[in-house]
């Protein structure tokens, strides 16, 4: 306000005049002496677009005094109020604006385009970033304080009432996570519902196993009306042999001296999913399979233990194939390939045992299975299977949370569980869902408290129906799927994380193999105080992801990496999808569950804030070059075979050359960026994250193969159909059809050839010999 006041003085007695906007006072060199000039901000941007001077306001220059007191005064204090008025009015202005504009970090400023901004004069230093050993420190000290078991007692403890899904308990517990995301000052939390259709017993007419007079169909015995089922049956009656198929794979019908065709199978639990023992059959078929738990693999379980499972192979709702079942969307008659077209039953051991004494032949010693075991049904008896189950349509909900990240909001990890189950699930969905909430309070409590600020974003998702074949997974991934590969670049499964002590086993992309090793060097085995990672070779180890697993959809559907893990036994866990998977039971079989349960939450909590918190994403996309190298090696054992039909192996060849080399110039990229260039990583990130998402075939729909990725899904577009059909040709040349053939190699080549271009960047950096 003094300099106003001077500048009108010096003015008054002949100073050089000045050049005043709103904010500022600036001198006037190149003008007229003989004027003051007030520019408005206004006719600055005039000025500027226009190349010529704006609207002025002149005020002539009063002459010397010449005696004439009065006026020479009144003067000097109209300039003096002139100048005090325009001092005040810029001191206010920018108040304002600083009020206006300095607003809490996350909030948005209600500054517009046509306000001029100030930066405030000083800076605050940022706080500066936690190396990963502190972070790792933080999240452990959290974790020794963390009450798991009390949180899994509150989910399951005295409970044996099923959590069906669409049930009110499944519902009820929906809203229930919802409310504790709130609780944690989650950014948002929110939920979707969907409606789809499942298939239960039929409450008036009981599924049946008896035994028939070959010849007659009369009633011989009656063996079981089972209280299990298996959902997405075939609804019918079917009568014939029963034949022993051991586990039911593919190895094992191949192995079988007594045909199938027009019989029906009874297979062992285990080893592989009840759709694929299913398809299986059907494949070599068979007219009906019955599925139990013999004592030999589950030398735990009650003879009478009622067993559930389901019969689609695929995942998300198999009456709305490809779309989301959002609001009661209308589609067209429709269901997935992947649905059965013969009956499944599942009956207890006690029942199995009924059908063996009416059956003969001993089992296979090399089976290793229970003493009563029999091979196959005597010609004067037959078994019945009826099975009426119905299609119910239910809804459900997914329940999400987020915290956002602070730099990149928009690019998330996604941590998972199963909430339903068809008993009271402790161990197959209460396990993962406490983890979850935990993780939740824990991770949102050091980010309230400053402690932490993640880069990127964490969802934490609640799904519905996941043993129906992880429907509420799916059906998200399809209401979303043009989004959530460009933004969701990792998915963490929860579900069934300990079922065990002695052995931690992990199924995940191999872009995420680095990462795992590390956090297993990190974590050590609660009970026996080793390290997880305790073998150098474990990658080899890793075993694809099944149906069953709603890590399967990000990675085989959607193009995102994937991770499932578990502390468990060598043997299966005997309880799940049962009744008496109990928490009870679970402590029983579990020492030490509190720390087991702190173990497995340590190891999700270190792959999130590793994933979250660098610059640089953590996904080796390096790994990709051994899996392409041994596809590649396994293709060349049929080098003649190809060679015979007029082919040449020399484009896959180049293929992965130009994936290796693709790969080796993202790494020169990613070596040589400024890690403090924030728009440099995004565009390294997103070329990494994208990875997977090329490995999924562009020739093939995703609504007739959903599940497109060349090597974790399935159809006739993967690697794995590829070697298959070439093996078929030298065992039965007859069902071997070239054609197939060639546009399976056409596939498998352009998958793997479309992935490095990708991966190279931008067109014109691609350098390949095509």
């Amino acid at each position: 306000m003094m300099d106003q006041a001077r500048s009108a003085f010096s003015n008054l007695f002949g100073g050089e005049p000045l050049s005043y906007t709103r904010f500022s006072l600036a001198r006037q060199v190149d003008g007229d002496n003989s004027h003051v000039e007030m520019k408005l901000a206004a006719d600055e941007e005039e000025n500027v677009d226009n190349n010529t001077m704006g609207n002025h306001t002149s005020v002539t220059k009063p002459r010397r005094l010449n005696g004439y007191i009065c006026y020479g005064t009144t003067a000097i204090i109209i300039f003096f109020l002139i100048g005090f008025m325009i001092g005040y009015l810029g001191y206010c202005r920018r108040a304002e604006t600083k009020a206006q504009c300095e607003r809490p970090a996350g909030t948005e400023s209600p500054c517009t385009e046509g306000t001029e901004s100030f930066e405030p004069e000083e800076h605050l230093p940022e706080t500066p970033r936690l190396f990963w050993a502190d972070l790792k420190s933080m999240l452990s000290e959290r974790l020794d304080t963390t009450d798991f078991i009390g949180t899994l007692k509150m989910l399951n403890g005295n409970s044996y009432v099923p959590r069906e899904a669409g049930s009110q308990k499944d519902e009820s517990l929906a809203f229930f996570i919802e409310n504790q995301f709130r609780e944690f000052k989650l950014s948002k939390v929110w939920h979707d519902e969907h409606f789809v259709k499942i298939q239960v017993k039929d409450s008036n007419a009981q599924n049946s196993v008896i035994i028939v007079d070959s010849s007659s169909g009369s009633l011989i015995h009656s063996v079981e009306n089972p209280e299990g089922y298996v959902a997405y049956s075939k609804t019918t009656t079917v009568t014939g042999k029963l034949v022993h198929a051991n586990f039911g794979t593919e190895k094992d019908f191949e192995d079988l001296n007594t045909p199938v065709n027009g019989s029906l199978v009874i297979v062992r639990a285990g080893k592989i999913t009840f759709a694929e023992k299913v398809a299986n059959a059907e494949r070599f078929s068979a007219i009906g399979v019955l599925i139990y738990m013999d004592q030999t693999k589950f030398p735990v379980v009650n003879a009478n233990l009622p067993v559930f499972g389901h019969a689609h192979r695929g995942t998300g709702d198999p009456y709305t194939p490809g779309f989301p079942s959002f609001n009661h969307t209308q589609f067209p008659p429709s269901q997935s390939s992947g649905l059965p077209n013969i009956p499944v039953q599942t009956i207890s051991r006690a029942g199995a045992e009924k059908l063996f004494e009416n059956m003969e032949g001993d089992c296979p010693s090399s089976w290793r299975t229970d003493s009563s075991c029999k091979l196959e049904s005597s010609e004067s008896k037959s078994v019945k299977l009826t099975v009426n189950n119905v299609l119910k349509e239910i809804r459900i909900f997914n329940v999400f949370g987020v915290i956002k990240g602070f730099e990149e909001p928009d690019r998330y990890v996604v941590i998972g569980a199963q909430r339903d189950a068809w008993g009271p699930g402790a161990a197959k969905s209460g396990v993962g869902t406490g983890l979850l909430l935990k993780l939740a309070q824990i991770l949102s409590d050091m980010v309230l408290k400053g402690q932490f600020k993640p880069s990127r974003s964490i969802v934490f998702a609640s799904w519905s129906a996941g043993d129906f074949g992880a429907i509420g997974a799916t059906e998200w991934l399809e209401g979303y799927l043009s989004s959530l590969h460009l933004k969701a670049f990792t998915y963490i499964n929860l579900d069934k994380a300990v079922l065990g002590t002695n052995n931690f086993k992990v199924s995940a992309s191999p872009l995420l193999y680095s990462l795992i090793e590390k956090t297993m060097q990190d974590v050590k085995n609660p009970v026996t105080g080793l390290s997880l990672y305790r073998d150098s070779n474990w990658i080899n180890k890793v075993e694809k992801l099944s149906f069953d697993n709603a890590a399967f959809p990000f990675l085989a559907y959607s193009g995102i990496p994937a991770v499932s893990f578990c502390f468990c036994e060598n043997t299966d866990y005997p309880y799940l999808g049962t009744t008496m998977d109990t928490y009870e039971v679970l402590n029983q079989e579990v020492p030490q569950l509190n720390k087991m349960l702190r173990a497995a939450a340590e190891v999700a909590g270190q792959l999130v804030i590793k994933l979250i918190h660098d610059v640089e994403l953590n996904l080796n996309y390096e790994m990709y070059n051994d899996k392409i190298l041994s596809f590649v090696k396994d293709m060349s054992q049929f080098r003649t075979d190809i060679k015979e039909m007029g082919l040449s192996l020399q484009w896959l060849y180049s293929a992965r050359g130009d994936f290796f080399r693709a790969t080796s110039k993202l790494t020169t990229d990613y070596k040589n960026a400024e890690r403090t260039n924030r728009f440099v990583m995004r565009e390294i990130n997103d070329r990494i994250m994208k990875v997977e998402y090329h490995f999924l075939s562009p020739y093939v729909s995703p609504r007739e193969s959903p599940f497109r990725h060349i090597f974790w899904g399935f159809g006739c577009h993967t690697a794995s159909a590829l070697l298959e059909h070439l093996k078929l040709r030298r065992k039965n040349s007859g069902a071997f059809n070239q054609t197939l053939l060639k546009n399976q190699l056409a596939l498998a080549t352009w998958t793997i050839q479309g992935a490095a271009n990708a991966l190279s960047g931008d067109i014109w950096d691609i350098d390949n010999d095509l």
